[in-house]
């Protein structure tokens, strides 16, 4: 069994599942920033869905992460470790990620103010992911 492509899956994998739990947490708070907006007769800010969708580009920082360990040659040992570490680095930004952006969203809908500074900090988040996606591609 070769587990340097159990870690290829990992990357992808743990990078997706943390773009899918982030998502999520950003989505509901999108979700009722808009109710709330709804119930008060206010415009739903249609701008609120790049806070709901910010941590989808993990997954394709773990995809991209995967592709090279595939084609790698080094030992099957260290590309799972670097596939179950990064993948967990990339998913967990992901995570963070979904809670930063439902800070904003909620901010956002409630002020109608601030989105430069909301998605500023969302943005710190997407830099881990892109940190530990550039870090693992030098290191295979």
């Amino acid at each position: 069994m070769n587990f340097g492509m159990l870690g290829a899956a990992a990357a992808l994998g743990l990078a997706a599942s943390g773009s899918a739990i982030g998502l999520g947490i950003a989505g509901q708070a999108t979700i009722g920033a808009w109710k709330r907006c709804y119930m008060n007769n206010k415009p739903a800010p249609f701008i609120l869905v790049a806070f709901a969708g910010a941590p989808l580009t993990q997954t394709i920082y773990g995809y991209l992460l995967m592709s090279a360990m595939l084609k790698s040659s080094f030992d099957s040992w260290f590309l799972l470790g670097v596939g179950l570490f990064c993948g967990l680095g990339i998913g967990m930004s992901a995570i963070a990620q979904g809670r930063a952006s439902a800070s904003g969203s909620d901010a956002l809908a409630e002020t109608g103010k601030g989105f430069s500074q909301y998605i500023t900090i969302v943005g710190l988040c997407e830099t881990v992911a892109l940190f530990v996606m550039v870090f693992g591609l030098i290191s295979v």
